[in-house]
């Protein structure tokens, strides 16, 4: 698969170690992306070239991972890139709040990471099946369009 044709990760985290772990396990399957902070992982969402999936970390300086969920799952040009958060946080409590805020998924640390590459793997497949649907919907919703056009 050439670089152009996989899915870009992006992998948010605010400690080198983490993200080049993170990075090694990913790297041979998935165009990889870094932010150490949040305004840097909502631009890089917001851009022209805006990643399929992000793994974000809650526990950073700054903006933490929750605030980060929120905004991109509020905005319209990012509300559709799953999120699953990679933290430390193990709380039962912890884990709902970022559920709720509307993470497609929360795997804690220490990883596994044919863990870590299954939920991934998984959750860019149900991204591209839904993306499919919203294309074809919009597809048939302008095709009926042009039909009632047409019949006047």
């Amino acid at each position: 698969m050439t670089d152009s044709n996989r899915s870009t990760v992006l992998v948010v985290d605010d400690t080198p170690d983490n993200l080049l772990l993170i990075n090694g396990i990913l790297s041979d399957r998935y165009n990889v992306k870094v932010a150490t902070n949040g305004a840097k992982t909502l631009r890089i969402a917001r851009s022209d070239n805006p990643p399929d999936l992000i793994l974000l970390d809650i526990v950073m300086s700054g903006m933490d991972g929750y605030e980060v969920c929120r905004q991109l799952k509020c905005d319209a040009r990012t509300r559709n890139i799953p999120v699953i958060f990679l933290t430390v946080r193990a709380e039962v409590e912890d884990e709902k709040r970022g559920l709720e805020l509307g993470a497609a998924d929360y795997i804690t640390r220490p990883i596994s990471p044919p863990i870590v590459m299954a939920r991934v793997r998984t959750h860019l497949d149900l991204k591209a099946a839904a993306d499919f649907l919203r294309d074809k919907n919009k597809f048939l919703k302008l095709a009926a369009v042009k039909q009632e056009q047409f019949a006047e």
